[in-house]
């Protein structure tokens, strides 16, 4: 494939990349929910980005505000520092407790998270923030969690984003971010675990007796080795004593005929 080809190729990939990109901005022009990576499991932890456009040409966003239903029973949330940003989590007792995946009572839940943009600092123009943060214990008993959210503008413009998504319907003009939830991950972990140090087992084992063997194999090979290179020396000794004594008797003959 020719140089030429290449290059060809990787302008069209990028083509296409920037062409994604555009066109995934233009579709969710709302604040959304995130998950780059391995979908959130019901019950468990994960980290959670907060998407934030800006939508206002004349004005600049400078707060963002985030809700966590009490419903839900998240306990803990911890959010990723952001230069310019100020976060702050607020935490609230709950009316009645919330039982979780594992049985544990939740009596407190984080019920929101806000970032205030510091002076100098704002989403301005066609820009666009991510906001993350790592939460849970998520809820076990919702399919989706819903995280409605607020966003205030440096102009006084607040938007609430909090319309509910009907399954199935229309997406409304300002929803509120979500994110489905996979299925609660299994508590018999321990099995795999046992098989593949079992394998490891097996593999070390098999590894310790091979390099036994290649060493005793070494070890039988050098002493051949060794035995043939002490053969040689001494067929070489002998050969060089004999040619000696001839050079010594044949010289003696020679002084004797004179």
């Amino acid at each position: 494939m020719s140089h030429h080809v290449l290059k060809r190729a990787g302008l069209l990939a990028a083509t296409v990349g920037v062409t994604g990109l555009l066109g995934a901005g233009i579709a969710s022009a709302h604040v959304s929910a995130n998950v780059y990576g391995p979908q959130l499991a019901k019950g468990g932890y994960g980290a959670i980005v907060f998407r934030v456009p800006n939508e206002d040409p004349a004005a600049g966003t400078t707060k963002v505000e985030i809700a966590l239903k009490p419903e839900y029973g998240i306990g803990s949330a911890r959010t990723k520092p952001l230069p310019g940003w100020t976060a702050v989590v607020t935490k609230s007792k709950l009316p009645a407790p919330v039982k979780t995946a594992s049985g544990t009572e939740i009596t407190e839940a984080v019920t929101s998270i806000t970032w205030t943009a510091q002076p100098g600092t704002k989403i301005g123009g066609t820009e666009y923030q991510e906001f993350d943060i790592s939460a849970g214990p998520l809820p076990s008993n919702v399919d989706e969690i819903e995280f409605p959210a607020k966003q205030t503008y440096d102009s006084g413009k607040v938007v609430d984003w909090n319309q509910p998504t009907p399954a199935g319907g229309e997406e409304p003009e300002y929803p509120a971010p979500a994110l489905k939830l996979g299925a609660a991950e299994s508590g018999d972990g321990h099995a795999a675990p046992a098989v593949a140090t079992a394998a490891d087992g097996h593999t070390e084992a098999t590894a310790a007796s091979s390099s036994d063997n290649t060493a005793r194999w070494l070890g039988g090979a050098g002493l051949v080795v060794g035995a043939l290179g002490l053969g040689v020396g001494v067929g070489v000794g002998a050969t060089l004593r004999a040619r000696k004594a001839g050079a010594a008797a044949a010289s003696s003959r020679t002084e004797g005929t004179e």
